[in-house]
């Protein structure tokens, strides 16, 4: 059997549709699960006015279930002679059985009586019709909305519902919306009800009507219409693969068309233009074999060719007004350099407990002077890398970063380069603000890292001390991504640069009144997304925590650390480490001391621990310094048959307290230098 599920709605934003689709065929076969109906392939489907899901080979009833009913202990339904209780006949009885039937079972610790029973299976066309209710209902949205005067919550307001089996339609009502079989065409083209004859059908039906349902296939639609535009008229299409999958869920049915601009516009700087047409109108720029901007565009229309020269003329007339305010603005900005734009930044509110963005660039100034020194930094390389930390929020008060935010630091770097600065510093304005998401560049002068970082330690460190944290999804100051640059700057640059001393120079400069606890949160925080990194590097959960646990200031040094522990996963050293660590740390972990007295190790075996661990210690550490863990990690597991000989010949907790308190200190001694590099007991999982 197939299933069809579709709830039509009011336009959904191109942003929010993956997510849903996402959902839905999550939810789907979660709910399939429980509710024991077996299936196919999930598919989800939708446009920006339908959420719909298909599934194959829907098994037509859920799958039988076997229960087992408890009654009364076994001691309270048989006497001594072994003979049924009243307990035993009344339970029966209850059950519809005779007493015969009556099964023993351990459970909870104690003999019970049961009765087995076996649960047919309902109709599947029963199941859903309280199932996919239930599912809609389950769906989240960043933004749901209510209508009318019902108390549902969806996506957007719901206009129809489509709910098929084979042929069947499944009965049940939802957000005040009977389901049928009647879904709808395009909004324009074919605005009228569409009957469904049966739930295969509806992929073949849609398309009929100008409604292409499947998102995968409308994205590669929309890239062979946009090719074919762009080729007609004489270029090559810009498709950033955001915008493509943008494009491709604003609308139902692509139709591509080239349209152009006034060739004097192009005295823009490119990012200008690519920002008004991409980000503003989802138009694809074109460009020349040589990778020139050209006099042009392509466009994506939601339906047919009719009427196209009409809809060319209206696209190109909203872009040239819009790219005659960014040449004006422009030309405006360039009348004044970005350093006596400077001081108009104390009119642009930063955030409320943090002050302007006068004072932000103040104390990214101060940082990164103090990051300066802190690198090493001489001479000129030093002056332009401070004198980039004084512009970089300068072009905040031009004009068109206030009609374009997107163009900040772009036209920094413009504005800079026209003010005769020099290249490293407008490189450096530029770069300040990289990485601007997960797969971004990153930074890649010296002068460009130093300020990333001023700015995006001052931006966390600031936040969080006024106890502005990220909740759950919320996170409107863009933290997450602030954290993940700073971090992804730090594992790039891998300098001498302790993590937890940023933040402490970075904290001691806000004027924000210290929320309680909220240090504490941002180092938990940091540590949480560089487990994250290492993750998507493709290293172990147990073997992120057993790097992270004994050191995370480090972020470099973490993921090399990490890279090594996971290299040791596969020699034969890992069972010897852990086992000698296992050891030492189970009896010494409560040892209130770690000094160990010599003159109170009596036996061979203290003395010869004592002798080898300092050994250890001291080739250990030329190992650490050297950046070599295998070497490392070959020290430690050299111990082992050390910490085997003195566990064999000691007692540890002796009598005498001094020998005991001495004997535990020197374990947690050995606890420790094995505790230098990783936290074993997080590998203890993967040693089977």
């Amino acid at each position: 059997m197939r299933l069809l599920l579709e709830v039509g709605v009011e336009e959904v934003p191109a942003r929010f549709l993956p997510g849903a689709l996402r959902q839905l065929e999550e939810h789907a076969a979660q709910l399939l699960e429980r509710e024991r109906l077996g299936h196919g392939a999930l598919s989800s489907l939708g446009t920006p006015r339908r959420l719909a899901l298909e599934v194959a080979e829907l098994a037509a009833t859920q799958a039988g279930v076997e229960e087992w009913v408890r009654g009364p202990s076994v001691r309270a339904g048989f006497d001594e002679a072994g003979l049924p209780t009243p307990a035993a006949h009344g339970f029966a009885r209850a059950q519809g059985v005779r007493v015969e039937e009556l099964v023993s079972r351990e459970n909870g610790g104690g003999a019970y009586l049961f009765v087995r029973r076996f649960r047919e299976g309902q109709p599947a066309q029963r199941v859903l019709g309280g199932l996919l209710p239930e599912l809609l209902s389950s769906l989240e949205f960043p933004r749901p909305m209510r209508w009318g005067e019902g108390s549902h919550r969806f996506v957007r307001p719901v206009r129809w519902l489509v709910a098929l089996l084979d042929e069947a339609v499944l009965s049940f009502e939802w957000a005040g919306v009977k389901a049928g079989r009647a879904t709808r065409g395009h909004r324009f083209w074919h605005a009228g009800p569409v009957e469904l004859p049966r739930a295969g059908a509806y992929r073949a039906t849609l398309a009929a009507h100008l409604v292409l349902a499947d998102p995968a296939e409308r994205l590669a639609a929309v890239e062979r219409e946009v090719e074919r535009a762009a080729r007609e008229a004489g270029g090559r299409a810009v498709t950033p693969v955001g915008l493509l999958r943008e494009v491709a869920d604003l609308l139902e049915y692509p139709t591509a068309f080239a349209g152009s601009f006034p060739p004097a516009y192009l005295s823009l700087p490119q990012e200008v233009l690519t920002t008004v047409m991409e980000e503003h109108q989802r138009f694809f720029p074109l460009e020349d074999a040589a990778g020139r901007l050209l006099p042009a565009f392509v466009a994506v229309r939601n339906g047919t060719d009719e009427d196209l020269e009409l809809v060319r003329h209206g696209n190109e007339k909203v872009l040239r007004a819009r790219l005659a305010d960014a040449l004006f603005f422009y030309r405006e900005d360039l009348k004044q350099d970005l350093e006596r734009r400077r001081p108009a930044l104390r009119h642009i509110m930063f955030q409320e407990s943090l002050g302007t963005m006068e004072d932000k660039a103040e104390r990214v100034l101060g940082l990164t002077a103090r990051l300066v020194r802190r690198l090493g930094l001489k001479g000129a390389e030093a002056e332009g890398t401070r004198r980039a930390a004084f512009l970089c929020k300068a072009d905040l008060t031009t004009h068109l970063v206030y009609e374009y935010g997107e163009l900040q630091g772009i036209m920094g770097r413009e504005y800079a380069r026209a003010g005769g600065e020099a290249e490293a510093v407008a490189t450096a304005i530029f770069e300040h603000l990289l990485p601007r998401g997960a797969d971004d560049e990153l930074p890649r002068t010296p002068a460009g890292r130093v300020v990333a970082l001023a700015d995006k330690l001052d931006t966390l460190a600031g936040s969080f001390r006024a106890g502005l944290v990220p909740t759950g999804s919320q996170d409107p100051y863009g933290l997450r991504r602030q954290a993940l640059g700073l971090l992804r700057i730090l594992l790039d640059m891998e300098a001498d640069l302790p993590l937890g001393e940023l933040v402490q120079w970075a904290w001691d400069i806000q004027t924000a009144e210290e929320t309680p606890g909220s240090r504490t949160l941002l180092d938990e925080f940091l540590r949480a997304r560089l487990r994250g990194l290492l993750l998507e590097a493709g290293v172990a959960a147990q073997v992120a925590d057993a790097a992270l646990t004994a050191d995370a200031d480090r972020p470099d040094e973490v993921h090399r650390r990490a890279q090594a522990l996971a290299d040791l996963l596969r020699r034969p050293e890992l069972g010897d480490i852990c086992t000698a660590f296992r050891r030492a740390d189970s009896l010494s972990r409560d040892a209130q001391s770690t000094l160990v007295r010599e003159e109170l190790l009596t036996l061979p075996e203290e003395r010869e621990l004592w002798r080898a661990l300092q050994e250890a210690a001291t080739a250990g550490e030329d190992r650490l310094a050297a950046g070599d863990y295998a070497g490392y990690f070959g020290v430690l597991a050299g111990l082992r048959p050390v910490v085997d000989r003195f566990f064999e010949a000691v007692l540890v907790m002796a009598e005498e307290a001094e020998l005991r308190r001495n004997r535990l200190a020197l374990l947690r001694r050995v606890s420790a230098v094995f505790g230098r590099v990783a936290d074993w007991t997080a590998l203890f999982p993967l040693l089977g």
